[in-house]
């Protein structure tokens, strides 16, 4: 075979099998496929993915530009929610109502290339590590928001295979780097408030982003109306098979996981508490919850929607000494010191005042979103 032969052949079996991969997909609306995915590795069917919009429609952020409180607070609401991470000493926090315009920022902290990942139809919002190990290798990878989804979450690929990933799992499924997973890397989703209390020199990201076209949709829901109670997810995205029954939709639910199992704490039964001490096979862990933050899928104008709630999930184990809890006003209280904690696991107060207790890996999710890929989940009663 010739040098032309060859390239020939292989050009027309990548065409081939581009035709066959796009053939498979749910695609309503006949976009376009221009993937160079290597769609004969994956841990799943293609028909599982549904063709929303064209690749690249969301504009991602990379390293984007952060502001101290002073120029911060006043560029948002007090009660919208934001992602806030910690590491290597330093506090940032993605508000969610910029990043249901861009879904994804690749950023770094501390020298650790992050991955602030944002789904507003799963309302799910999860932080990985975008270091990752493949074939003995270490790759750090740069992420885009592929246009597709599967279960109603966004799928995610990397610039550098084109592999496509699940937001909500972390998981690469189709492509060279399938079966590879990301390291979750831990966060609370707080209010701008709740972040500067207790961070009072972290920072938050800037309106300013300088993607055109976007900064004027900041502070505007999109999806109006969406995660109303009763509400059920947009059937063209997922079956309305795979929405279980167990839990209302659109109830807002916290996840923890231990040795392979999970377990989801419905927000309306946190709510009704204010602290959750639980124990999960054998990992300790405390719940708290205060009432201010707003939903950022209710109405039009975020800073008009719904109270929901803030729920942050930690283990309870603090130096070997397992701590239980009690709600007292905006505070909590626990028991062995009587040292007085806010909602970021802080104790603010009492013996063990500075203290900080571990954060369990766990998000906020829609529950038909979080069932549909963890069926078997135990729920908190």
């Amino acid at each position: 075979m010739t040098h032309y032969t060859l390239i020939l052949f292989l050009a027309t079996t990548m065409a081939i099998l581009s035709q066959t991969a796009h053939a498979q997909l749910q695609n309503p609306r006949q976009i376009p496929y221009r993937w160079k995915t290597d769609t004969t590795k994956k841990s799943v069917p293609l028909a599982a993915f549904t063709v929303a919009v064209p690749k690249g429609t969301f504009p991602v952020l990379n390293n984007p530009k952060f502001v101290p409180a002073k120029e911060g607070l006043p560029m948002y609401f007090r009660h919208e929610p934001v992602i806030s991470i910690t590491l290597d000493g330093q506090a940032r926090a993605y508000p969610l109502n910029v990043l249901t315009v861009h879904e994804i920022a690749n950023d770094t902290m501390g020298g650790e290339p992050i991955l602030v990942t944002y789904c507003p139809l799963c309302n799910a919002s999860v932080v990985y590590s975008r270091r990752v190990r493949h074939l003995g290798q270490e790759h750090v990878l740069h992420f885009e928001v592929s246009g597709m989804l599967r279960h109603s979450d966004m799928v995610m690929y990397d610039t550098q295979t084109e592999s496509w990933w699940q937001q909500l799992t972390g998981e690469a499924l189709v492509g060279k780097l399938a079966g590879t997973e990301l390291k979750v890397i831990p966060s609370l989703v707080i209010s701008v408030a709740e972040f500067f209390q207790r961070y009072p020199h972290g920072q938050i990201l800037s309106r300013n982003t300088g993607v055109a076209g976007a900064e004027r949709s900041y502070g505007t829901n999109p999806y109006a109306g969406y995660d109303q109670p009763g509400n059920t997810p947009y059937d063209v995205f997922i079956k309305q098979g795979l929405v279980d029954k167990r839990l209302p939709a659109m109830e807002r639910v916290v996840d923890v996981e231990s040795k392979g199992k999970r377990k989801i704490y419905p927000f309306s039964a946190i709510a009704k508490k204010g602290v959750v001490n639980d124990s999960f096979e054998g990992k300790h862990i405390v719940i708290f919850y205060t009432s201010g933050t707003v939903s950022v899928l209710d109405e039009r104008d975020i800073s008009r929607s719904r109270k929901v709630g803030t729920a942050t999930l930690f283990n309870a184990v603090l130096n070997g000494r397992k701590l239980t809890f009690l709600k007292k006003g905006n505070d909590f209280v626990d028991e062995q010191t009587g040292s007085v904690w806010d909602v970021t696991g802080r104790s603010i107060a009492g013996p063990l005042q500075g203290r900080q207790l571990p954060t369990e890996p766990h998000s906020n999710h829609l529950a038909f979103a979080w069932l549909a890929f963890y069926p078997d989940s135990e729920i908190y009663k």
